[in-house]
Formats: C-alpha cells, structure tokens, sequence
C-alpha cells in the first residue's frame, strides 16, 4: 500500500502542473499585456523558494554549510552555462534563413523557457524523492507532507506557467510542457521506493543545487525583464507582484 499511496500523492502533486489553466478564460492578446506582473510574481516566487525553504533546509542538513554552499554555486554556473548556451543556439539561430526567423527576431527571451523547465525538472525530482521518504515513515507523515508539497507547488507553478507565455510559448505548450516537467516527481519517489533511504540524503545537495538554480534565474534573467516596463505605475505593480510573489513562500513555510 506504501506504493499506492505514494503514487497517488505524486500525481496529485503532478496536477497542480495545470495550475495555469484558468487563464484561459483570458483572451491570448489580455495575457500577454498582464504578463509582466507574472513575471514580477515568479521573481518573488523563485527567490522565496530559494531563500526561504531550499537553502535554509540544505544548510540545517547533516552535509554542512560548505557543501551545500558549494552545491549552490554548481547551480548558479551550470545555469550560466546552459544559459550561455542557448543563447548562442539562438543567436546562431537568427542567421539562418528558416521560418523561424520571424519568431528569433522578436527579442522575447525564448530561452528562459528551457532554463525554467530544467530547474523545475530537478525541483519536482526532489519533491519525488521527500514524498517517498515520508510514506516509508508512515502514511500519516507522507500525507501530510504531500499536503505541504502541493500547497508550495500552486504559487510555483502558476509563476512557471507564466514565464514560459513571457518566453513567447503558447498557452497550450506551456501547460503540456509544465505537467511534462513535473512528471520527473515520479523519478523520484520510484528511486526512494526501489532504494529506501539510501538515495535520501542526496536531498540537502539537490535542494542547494536547485535553489542556486532559482537565484541565478531570478536575478540574472528575471530582474533584467523587470526593467524592461516602464512608467511609475508598472514599476509599483511589479514590487507589489515580487512582494506578493515572496510573501506567498514565506507564508508557506509558517504553515508547514
């Protein structure tokens, strides 16, 4: 039954991914207009669930302050790395006479979606892999730690889903694409479930990994866009929304 439920929670955990589908209700050109505030929301979001649960859970480990720092500064480099790397794809891209060289010289950052998706593939990994470790204590402990998962996992997933329309991605490939991502959950509780606890204290590092991650997406690439809208207004809007967006993570963390 250990398996049963905790599959059933990772799925359930997994459709929270679909957590962006209200906004169909919008018209595509209305969305995109108020794009800019998801933007300012998923830059509170990310360094919220950086700053507040993933490094402070690393650094309380047993792995110590130094590793997990130095499993924090991998995820900024590999993310510069992979960053730089797609964008000399796409700058390489515009030269190339192809039908995508309309869509390549529309400025939009199209390759922020990759790097949230990776980021967001290792994220949900993790949650895989405490969702399994919880049910092999006890079913009470593994749902009520689902429970937490899926609350911290609605504010993330919504700022997500909103990034990849700021990369110029269709509502429909956003969403398919998120619940993709969010798939690699089950990666992580079949691994804890076929090995025990054995992989469990690999967690700290990943959590110091991701969250060097989430920094390196949020201030190098999402405060970038931040100061692309102008006027007093827009400006408030968007420290409101960054504001919104922490406060969001700060509040989760009172109530787990």
């Amino acid at each position: 039954m250990t398996w049963v439920y905790a599959l059933s929670a990772v799925g359930v955990v997994s459709l929270v991914s679909f957590a962006g589908v209200f906004t169909l209700a919008f018209k595509e050109a209305m969305l995109r207009r108020v794009v800019f505030v998801l933007v300012g929301l998923a830059t509170g979001a990310l360094l919220g669930d950086a700053l507040v649960h993933l490094i402070p859970e690393a650094f309380g480990s047993e792995v110590g302050k130094t590793q997990a720092g130095l499993a924090i500064m991998c995820g900024i480099l590999l993310f510069f790395a992979l960053e730089k790397f797609l964008y000399w794809h796409h700058c390489h891209g515009e030269h190339e006479e192809t039908e995508e060289t309309v869509v390549l010289h529309d400025h939009r950052p199209m390759h922020l979606g990759s790097l949230i998706l990776t980021a967001d593939f290792v994220h949900n990994l993790i949650d895989g892999i405490i969702i399994g470790s919880s049910f092999l204590i006890n079913t009470e402990v593994g749902i009520a730690t689902s429970l937490a998962v899926v609350l911290h996992e609605i504010p993330q997933e919504i700022a997500d889903f909103g990034l990849l329309i700021h990369a110029g991605w269709s509502r429909g490939k956003a969403l398919l694409w998120n619940f993709l991502t969010a798939l690699s959950a089950f990666l992580g509780v079949v691994g804890v479930l076929l090995l025990g606890n054995r992989i469990e204290h690999l967690v700290p590092l990943a959590s110091a990994f991701t969250a060097g991650g989430f920094l390196y997406i949020a201030l190098a690439d999402l405060v970038p866009e931040l100061h692309k809208a102008e006027g007093f207004g827009r400006t408030v809007i968007q420290i409101l929304a960054v504001i919104v967006g922490f406060g969001m993570m700060l509040l989760l963390a009172f109530l787990e």
